[in-house]
């Protein structure tokens, strides 16, 4: 089994229930979910003028591959309504692996770690809360130091 950090995010709808379906579909394709963060309600990033997200992560155990993962996450989000439109803009659910193990793949397809959760308070906040010890495998730092650097970083 493989140890995966999971990123969730919905500003359409009512996004609490979307994250929560996410999560449940999840579930039913057999990944075992045994932490999840709270909600947090976050600025939009990118792209501004749209609403409010509700951002999560969760920490889940799986047996697919990092690719299967990640075919399994885009029929979630199209299953469950998400439209490709405007690049960061509004969506009922957006689902994105953060970490697979210690992995790190670069890829066409595929970017494991997440290329950018490193610079993005809206990941960190709810990564922190699940896994603060986690040592991102790139950049050899802890989630809650990243944390730490963000807010600094923001003046938050």
């Amino acid at each position: 089994m493989s140890i995966v950090h999971i990123g969730i995010g919905s500003n359409l709808g009512n996004r609490q229930e979307n994250c929560l379906e996410a999560i449940k579909r999840l579930e039913q394709y057999g990944l075992s979910v045994p932490k999840r963060s709270s909600m947090i309600e976050t600025e939009p990033w990118g792209v501004t003028d749209q609403p409010h997200f509700i951002n999560m992560a969760i920490e889940a155990e799986t047996d697919l591959s990092p690719e299967e993962l990640l075919l399994l996450l885009k029929n979630i989000e199209q299953s469950m309504g998400r439209v490709k439109s405007v690049h960061w803009g509004p969506r009922v659910i957006d689902l994105d692996i953060l970490f697979y193990d210690d992995r790190i793949i670069d890829s066409a397809d595929l970017q494991i770690p997440h290329p950018r959760l490193h610079e993005r308070d809206f990941v960190l906040s709810p990564l922190r809360e699940i896994a603060p010890e986690k040592i991102h495998p790139v950049l050899k730092q802890k989630v809650s130091v990243l944390k730490m650097q963000v807010q600094r970083q923001s003046g938050k």
